[in-house]
């Protein structure tokens, strides 16, 4: 006779990878592992999820190349569980091995939804306001841990609205390492003051010290960054209020 905690896990499972692959453009593999039996699902509790994906693309331009993610225990809704949702009763911490690849993150960042999300930011440069509006990104990895970056801005200063494009290179923080700038390069519109440099730094600087991201029902918080010919490897933590459902995946 079947292992009967066994089959209620493989429905479990396999119920909670058809609801998420609906609702994905693409994917080129995706496998939910659920560690529960019929008493622990009574009681509304599971001993762990597993997600391991690869290709999946949400949203047609948003594309992980690779993708492991595991969960300590969980508090569970019995009621969704037995038709296959998994619903969180309390936050859930979890740990993540993302991959990206470069192809995927240009791809990204040239897409409407990330566009639609880019914001012109101000400084403060010795009393007066510079505002900078992103036209283009570009990133570029190497390899030897560098991360390079191309971009176009319209700076905005003094009444003036001027092109100004940029190269960086830099690598980025990680467990042993604080981030660190190796060039910056003005390659379009006349170069900018060293004042309004350092004022972009310190911003640079605040953004890379940022302790934690937040989407949807998910706050990520980067352990460590590895960047390789090609690709970036991240190591995140997580803390869940839910599962990410298909409604959060399709969501514009």
């Amino acid at each position: 006779m079947p292992d009967q905690h066994r089959l209620e896990e493989q429905f479990l499972s396999q119920e909670a990878e058809r609801r998420i692959s609906e609702k994905l453009d693409e994917a080129e593999k995706i496998e939910i592992d659920v560690q529960t039996d019929l008493l622990k699902i009574v009681q509304g509790q599971a001993d762990s999820v597993s997600v391991t994906g690869q290709g999946l693309v949400i949203q047609e331009d948003i594309r992980v190349q690779e993708i492991k993610l595991q969960t300590e225990s969980i508090n569970i809704n019995p009621l969704s569980a037995i038709f296959g949702q998994i619903e969180l009763n309390e936050p859930v911490n979890a740990i993540a091995r993302i991959i990206l690849t470069e192809v995927d993150m240009n791809r990204t960042l040239a897409s409407d939804f990330v566009r639609s999300q880019m914001q012109s930011f101000d400084l403060d440069v010795d009393g007066k306001i510079v505002s900078f509006e992103a036209e283009k990104i570009e990133i570029f990895l190497p390899g030897d841990g560098k991360i390079e970056c191309r971009g176009r801005v319209l700076l905005k200063e003094n009444g003036n609205t001027r092109p100004f494009g940029y190269t960086a290179i830099a690598r980025p923080r990680t467990h042993s390492q604080p981030a660190m700038l190796e060039s910056f390069n003005c390659t379009e519109g006349g170069g900018i003051s060293i004042e309004l440099v350092t004022a972009l730094m310190h911003k640079a600087k605040e953004l890379m010290n940022i302790p934690y991201f937040k989407w949807e029902d998910m706050v990520f918080h980067i352990k460590d960054i590895k960047v390789e010919t090609g690709s970036l490897v991240l190591l995140v933590e997580t803390q869940m209020t839910q599962i990410p459902s298909s409604e959060t995946l399709s969501s514009p």
